[in-house]
């Protein structure tokens, strides 16, 4: 099999967006090789794909949405803390954080943690990369309600 889709498939570096509408690509490859902070791989009119990676003892910052959010960790050790309580994380775990709940994810290994998150509505423009946390908190970006595909 050799369509577009397949070969986004078997490349982590292939482009973002599948050549029809929605996103197709294997998003464990995205997220091992992903060594930013954040990097916003696909956007659309109510939801956002990001990939993450946290250095030891970094934390993606306490937050609250409107919405629910779902994270799966690919790599690395950590704890997620949902209204003050942590539970750990690893390689394989989800977790669906549901609206209103106060949460934060933290590295607490010694290796980069590695995640992707889907989140609704879109909170960052789309494509946007941030090589660090710095990087992160000195922007001012927001949803710009530009989507990756023209709808």
């Amino acid at each position: 099999m050799n369509t577009p889709a397949a070969q986004q498939l078997q490349s982590p570096a292939a482009p973002v967006a599948h050549p029809g509408k929605g996103y197709l690509q294997d998003i464990e490859a995205r997220t091992l090789a992903n060594d930013d902070f954040r990097r916003v791989l696909y956007t659309s009119r109510y939801c956002q794909l990001v990939v993450m990676s946290l250095q030891p003892t970094e934390d993606i910052g306490e937050e609250v949405h409107q919405l629910d959010q779902f994270f799966r960790f690919e790599a690395g050790t950590g704890s997620v803390v949902l209204d003050g309580v942590a539970e750990p994380v690893r390689h394989g775990v989800a977790v669906l954080v549901p609206a209103g709940i106060r949460h934060n994810i933290v590295n607490t290994g010694t290796t980069p943690l590695k995640l992707y998150t889907i989140y609704a509505p879109p909170s960052h423009r789309d494509g946007v990369v941030h090589h660090t946390r710095a990087d992160a908190d000195g922007d001012d970006e927001h949803f710009d309600l530009q989507t990756t595909e023209l709808v």
